[in-house]
């Protein structure tokens, strides 16, 4: 009897191996950054998979520009994946509105960001909080320390300053002070408007106040901003009107410019592209010892799909990814993506670094427009591209345009009424 009883607890055995072999669980994560896959797949992934086993991962991004139709094809056939890279603000609304994301609020990990940076990935009344935020991108202006050095020139803190700057460059002539073209449109809203901006409508503050309808986009802290990039336009070369923005980023990282007003986005490329040493500087103030703001922009975030049958395992990885361990990973494999939780990162690449320490100088805030104001039309983020390249052309005043955005969201936004 013994004999014949081996075999069969042996064989029981086995067949409770392969019974917990066979529960373990892959998670698919679908996202429009395809340039990031070996970070994913190199980083990422082996760092959570160590200290989680029984759960496997895999990464299938899309082409940034079809990322949306198709995640929306496979939504609606019930074949997208176990998490979903979200996009800020409306887009990724749309898919919680649907029934496509899960509501994340009670996850532990969401308790790690501020409303600022989940702000993105809410309900207008920030009831529900449906992605768990990765990056943002910090706004600025990249400079050339050897031309600096060159023209003894001194990193500006003031808008005097600036423009002092910029001016020495203009006489000196090696360099075009500043590498901005207004072919493209959003590069005069995106690094133009947006850039400087904050300071004037002081961030957080005047960005709420427009959704409110308590300011309007005619009032001086709006128009501002308008005045000061219409200056730019004696800075930025010959032919800036029909430059592209890949002719812009050439024009720097050829050595051609002395300033290039960036997303910090911009670092990886231009780390790889340029030959000389860079450095960065924030938003110039109107005077010193004025309070600064940066856009601090929310960028990345990361969601459940509502109907993953893999919800628990998902939210596992949805928690890690709201750690410290993660947003190290994240933001020192992809320097100028930088963490939007709470935990103080250190990052590696010293431009990084540079752009990530405004935080404790500045206050942060996130583009005026990417929020409630661009549902209607006409679209007040598209129509504050166009404006903005009209204004540094000199095509349209300060004021005309300003007077045009308002009159448009007028038209269809009831607070501004």
């Amino acid at each position: 009897m013994l004999r014949r009883t081996l075999p069969m607890a042996l064989a029981t055995t086995a067949l409770v191996a392969t019974s917990a072999a066979a529960q373990d669980v892959t998670l698919t994560i679908e996202s429009w950054r395809n340039d990031d896959l070996v970070l994913w797949q190199e980083k990422i992934i082996p760092a959570f998979e160590a200290s989680h086993p029984g759960i496997k991962v895999k990464f299938t991004p899309s082409a940034p520009a079809e990322y949306n139709a198709a995640l929306n094809a496979k939504l609606d056939a019930g074949s997208a994946g176990d998490l979903i890279t979200c996009r800020p603000f409306d887009t990724s609304l749309g898919l919680y509105q649907n029934g496509h994301l899960a509501d994340l609020s009670d996850l532990a990990g969401i308790s790690n960001f501020s409303s600022v940076a989940k702000s993105a990935w809410q309900t207008d009344d920030a009831s529900a909080t449906f992605c768990v935020p990765m990056a943002s991108v910090i706004h600025g202006f990249i400079y050339n320390k050897d031309a600096f050095a060159e023209v003894g020139v001194n990193v500006p803190t003031t808008v005097d300053e600036f423009f002092s700057v910029l001016d020495a460059f203009k006489d000196d002539g090696s360099y075009i002070p500043m590498a901005m073209g207004t072919n493209d449109q959003w590069e005069a809203a995106t690094m133009g408007y947006q850039n400087i901006g904050p300071n004037y409508w002081k961030g957080e503050d005047g960005r709420l106040a427009l959704i409110a309808g308590e300011q309007k986009l005619t009032d001086e802290a709006w128009v501002e901003p308008y005045r000061q990039i219409a200056r730019w336009k004696e800075y930025l070369g010959d032919g800036f009107e029909a430059q592209t923005y890949p002719d812009s980023q050439n024009v720097f990282t050829l050595g051609r410019a002395a300033i290039y007003p960036a997303g910090s986005w911009e670092i990886s490329g231009f780390n790889a592209l340029a030959d000389f040493e860079m450095g960065a500087f924030k938003p110039p103030v109107e005077a010193a010892g004025d309070t600064c703001y940066i856009s601090d922009h929310t960028d990345i975030a990361i969601g459940l799909n509502a109907a993953s049958p893999n919800a628990e395992a998902a939210r596992t990885f949805l928690n890690w990814a709201s750690t410290e361990e993660f947003a190290s990973l994240y933001a020192n494999a992809l320097p100028g993506f930088f963490s939007l939780s709470s935990f103080d990162i250190d990052m590696q690449d010293p431009l990084a670094q540079e752009f990530v320490s405004w935080r404790g100088d500045c206050e942060s805030t996130i583009r005026s427009t990417y929020q409630i104001l661009s549902r209607g039309t006409p679209n007040l983020e598209n129509d504050t591209w166009n404006a903005s390249a009209q204004v540094i052309k000199g095509a349209e005043s300060p004021e005309d345009a300003a007077a045009r955005l308002q009159g448009g969201l007028e038209s269809w936004y009831q607070p501004q009424q």
